[in-house]
C-alpha cells in the first residue's frame, strides 16, 4: 500500500485538513509522505492570466510545517487545476482543456518513485465526476486505492457516511480509515446531542462491519491552523 485516497461524505468536510494533518502525522512516524490532488476547481488566475498552484496543495503544505517541493512546482501534484468553482467535469467542459484521466494516474506513478506513501485527496464526495465518462470512486476503484472516509458529526452525517460505505463496499475497496472531524461543531446545523450520538454510532458501525478500518479523530483547533494539531495515527496505521 502505497497510495491512500482521501475523501469525504460530502464537500466542505475538512478532507484537504484531514489529508494534510494526516501527511504531517505519518511524517512524524517517519514515512517519508506527499500529498496529491485529483484535480482542482475554483483556483483564481494569476496577474499572468494563468493558475497556480492547487489551493489545496498550499494547504497541505502549510499543515505539514514544509515548502512547496519540485513536485508542486511543476505540477505533479496537481495536473489539472480549473478556474470555475464547480464539479471537475462542468470546470473542464468551461475551460474547454478535457481532463485525460492517465495525467493523473502517471502523476502518482511519478511520486510513489519518489516516496514512501501518496495521499491523494479527491475533489469533494465519491460521487463526483471526474469527466462526462467516469466517476471518482470509479476511478479508484480502477486502482484499487484504500480509502480514508472524512466524516463529522453535523445533522444527515450519519446517512451520508453509510451510504458513502456502501458505495465502496459495492466496488470491492477497502475502507482503510474513517477520520471524524470536528470542523462542524459549531455550526447551527450541529446539535451536540446529535454529535455525540453520530460518533457512538459509527465507531458501532464500524467495529461490527468494519473492523478492520480505523477510527481517527481530528479535532476542532486543527482548522486553525494550530502548530500542534495532528491526527493521532496507531502504530500499524500503514
Amino acid at each position: 500500500m502505497s497510495v491512500l485516497f482521501v475523501s469525504g461524505i460530502d464537500t466542505d468536510i475538512g478532507k484537504t485538513y484531514a489529508t494534510g494533518l494526516l501527511a504531517k502525522s505519518l511524517m512524524q512516524q517517519g514515512v517519508n509522505v506527499i500529498t496529491q490532488k485529483l484535480v482542482q476547481t475554483g483556483i483564481s488566475k494569476q496577474p499572468d492570466g494563468e493558475l497556480g498552484i492547487a489551493d489545496d496543495i498550499l494547504s497541505h503544505r502549510q499543515l505539514m510545517g514544509m515548502p512547496l517541493q519540485p513536485c508542486d512546482l511543476d505540477f505533479t501534484t496537481c495536473p489539472y487545476r480549473y478556474e470555475k468553482p464547480a464539479s471537475p467535469h462542468l470546470s473542464a467542459e468551461l475551460a474547454n482543456q478535457p481532463l485525460n484521466i492517465n495525467v493523473i494516474t502517471d502523476a502518482t506513478k511519478a511520486l510513489q518513485a519518489d516516496y514512501e506513501m501518496v495521499l491523494l485527496e479527491g475533489a469533494g464526495g465519491l460521487l463526483v465526476p471526474i469527466n462526462e465518462q467516469l466517476l471518482t470512486l470509479d476511478y479508484i476503484a480502477e486502482r484499487g486505492y484504500p480509502i480514508v472516509l472524512v466524516t463529522s458529526g453535523r445533522l444527515g452525517s450519519i446517512n451520508h457516511t453509510l451510504l458513502s460505505l456502501e458505495a465502496i463496499k459495492s466496488r470491492g475497496l477497502m475502507i482503510h480509515s474513517v477520520i471524524y472531524n470536528h470542523i462542524h461543531d459549531d455550526a447551527e446545523q450541529t446539535d451536540a446531542e446529535i454529535a455525540n450520538s453520530t460518533i457512538d454510532f459509527l465507531q458501532a458501525y464500524l467495529a461490527n462491519y468494519y473492523p478492520e478500518a480505523h477510527w481517527l479523530v481530528l479535532n476542532k483547533q486543527a482548522n486553525e491552523h494550530s502548530d500542534n494539531a495532528d491526527i493521532a495515527l496507531p502504530t500499524a496505521f500503514i
